[in-house]
């Protein structure tokens, strides 16, 4: 088992000040790919308790790194974007199953990683606006947050995944 991504050296191109980025970037893709290895396709859009699907937590990984990096570059999201975020958490009726997803994230990973290659990090502190509103952040404050809340979402998928793969809890210790 190899060490988690923090621990195995700098990203390739990446500026020092972006490499947690790039780390929480990395190591959430092989958390999620992990967590849903084998995963029962029966189960993926299945919400225990009414609480959010394995299926809602990839895509919104993947949509959480998309739209971020897009307020990042300064861009308004696309209608496709913004089509994509009204669906998210339905089960698609066409692809949707657990390789789609992943592969989904990977892309948004690369994507994401190549960005921060390019970018320049002394427009780090530039503002930035987020969504229709455009509430005020950074670039970097956008970045941080793609990291975190991307993290956040595996913590969850990891904990619903083994919930419905085992049935639910029990009381005892296993």
């Amino acid at each position: 088992m190899s060490p988690e991504a923090w621990l195995r050296g700098p990203v390739e191109g990446v500026p020092d000040v972006l490499q947690p980025v790039a780390h929480a970037l990395l190591q959430a893709r092989e958390e999620a790919r992990s967590v849903v290895q084998n995963f029962p396709a029966e189960l993926l859009w299945h919400r225990p308790d009414r609480l959010a699907s394995v299926g809602f937590h990839l895509q919104h990984i993947a949509g959480v790194i998309d739209r971020l990096f897009t307020y990042a570059r300064d861009e308004a999201l696309s209608p496709e974007q913004q089509n994509i975020l009204a669906v998210e958490g339905r089960e698609p009726a066409v692809g949707g199953n657990v390789d789609d997803l992943l592969a989904e994230i990977d892309a948004q990973v690369d994507r994401a990683l190549n960005h921060l290659r390019a970018m320049p990090p002394h427009t780090l502190t530039d503002a930035r606006g987020v969504g229709r509103k455009q509430l005020p952040s950074t670039v970097l404050g956008l970045l941080f947050h793609a990291a975190e809340h991307v993290q956040r979402h595996v913590g969850q998928l990891l904990v619903t995944a083994r919930w419905l793969r085992h049935g639910g809890f029990s009381n005892k210790e296993t």
